[in-house]
C-alpha cells in the first residue's frame, strides 16, 4: 500500500486509479474534499469533486472567484460524517478485500448541531494528528460549554468580542451566546455568509445581525469575529471605545500560553478535533493493520500508537511512500 503525502494525500486503489484527498490542485482520478476549511479546500478546482452537498455550497462562497466542481461519486468510496464541522466527511475506500479509511479532520464528540464520527473497521487508517500529543486533553464537552456560558453571564454588563474560526467555531459561539441570554449578537460579514449557507443546507437558524460601523456595541452585546482578526486595528478601536472584553476559543487553549499568543483577555478550550485520548480510541476502534498519521503532531502520534496500541504506525512525510521509505 503506497500512501503518499504530496499535494494532498494520494492513495492508489482499484484498477490503477488514484484517490487524492484535500489537495490545493487536485489531479487524481477521484478528488475528495473532506471539508471547507481553507487548509483543506482547493486553490485550483478540479472538474469534479467527491464531497458533501454542504461542502460544495460552502466552497461556492469561500472560493467565490473559482468555478464550483461538479459533484461526483465512486462505487468503491463511501463518505461518512466526520464530526468536525458541518458538511465534513471521512472517506472509506473498498479496494478488493482491503478497506482504507481517510478521516480528514475528525471529532468523535457529539456537540451543538454535530454528531461525532463513528469509527468503522479498516485495514489501513490515515488519521489526522492535530492534537496528537498526550498533553492535549480537552475537558468534557458539557463542562466546557457550561463554563463558557457561565463566563458570558458573569461578565455582564460589559460588551464582549469573541474570536473563532469563521466556519464551525463561530456558529458554535453563537449558540453559546444564545444560551447566555445576552441582549445583542453581532457577527462579521464573512461569518454571516457562512451562517446563510448553513441555514440553507443544514436546517439551522442563527439570529445574529451583521456588524458594521453604524453599530454601537451596548453593555450586554456580543460580537463574534474570525479568529485571525484578534490583533487588527479595528478590533483595538472597538475595545477602546466600548471597554469590551476579548476572548478566544480553541483546543490550543488547554495551554495557558495560548491567551497571550492570541492577544486576548480570556481563552477557553473548545475544539472541533479529537483530543489525544480520543485519537487513540478512534485508532483502537478502527483496528487497522497499519496507520498513517498526518496534519499536526504526526510523529508523536505515530510513536504513541506503536507503543500503546502495538499497531504499525508511521507519520507521512512529503513525497515519501510506503512504510519502507520512513
Amino acid at each position: 500500500m503506497n500512501v503518499r503525502l504530496r499535494d494532498g494525500i494520494e492513495i492508489p486503489f482499484g484498477d490503477g486509479e488514484t484517490f487524492v484527498a484535500d489537495a490545493t490542485r487536485p489531479a487524481g482520478d477521484v478528488n475528495f474534499v473532506s471539508h471547507a476549511h481553507g487548509d483543506h479546500l482547493y486553490d485550483a478546482p478540479p472538474e469534479t469533486a467527491l464531497w458533501s452537498e454542504t461542502t460544495a455550497e460552502l466552497a461556492a462562497v469561500r472560493r467565490a472567484d473559482e468555478p464550483v466542481p461538479a459533484g461526483g461519486g465512486h462505487p468503491d468510496v463511501r463518505l461518512l460524517p466526520a464530526g468536525h464541522i458541518p458538511g465534513s466527511r471521512a472517506a472509506l475506500l473498498e479496494d478488493g478485500n482491503r478497506r482504507i479509511l481517510y478521516t480528514g479532520d475528525v471529532s468523535t464528540r457529539d456537540r451543538f448541531f454535530l454528531s461525532g464520527f463513528e469509527p468503522v473497521e479498516a485495514d489501513v487508517l490515515v488519521v489526522e494528528a492535530t492534537y496528537g500529543r498526550p498533553s492535549y486533553e480537552f475537558p468534557a464537552q458539557a463542562d466546557a460549554e457550561a463554563r463558557i456560558v457561565e463566563w458570558l453571564q458573569e461578565t455582564r454588563p460589559t460588551p464582549l468580542v469573541l474570536f473563532g474560526y469563521t466556519l464551525g467555531r463561530a456558529q458554535e459561539l453563537q449558540r453559546l451566546v444564545e444560551r447566555s441570554r445576552r441582549d445583542g449578537l453581532y457577527v462579521s460579514t464573512a461569518i454571516a455568509e457562512i451562517n446563510a449557507v448553513l441555514e440553507r443546507c443544514q436546517d439551522l437558524a442563527f439570529d445574529a445581525e451583521v456588524y458594521d460601523d453604524d453599530v454601537d456595541l451596548g453593555p450586554d452585546d456580543v460580537l463574534v469575529l474570525p479568529s485571525q482578526t484578534t490583533r487588527l486595528a479595528f478590533v483595538d478601536a472597538i475595545v477602546e471605545a466600548t471597554d469590551a472584553i476579548t476572548a478566544a476559543f480553541s483546543g490550543w487553549a488547554v495551554d495557558d500560553s495560548y491567551r497571550f499568543q492570541a492577544g486576548v483577555d480570556a481563552a477557553f478550550p473548545l475544539s472541533d478535533h479529537c483530543d489525544f485520548t480520543e485519537l487513540l480510541d478512534l485508532v483502537a476502534a478502527v483496528d487497522p493493520e497499519t496507520v498513517y498519521t498526518q496534519h499536526g503532531f504526526a510523529d508523536d502520534l505515530a510513536t504513541e500508537i506503536r507503543s500503546r496500541l502495538g499497531i504499525e504506525a508511521r507519520a507521512l512525510k512529503r513525497n515519501q511512500s510506503t512504510l519502507g521509505d520512513f
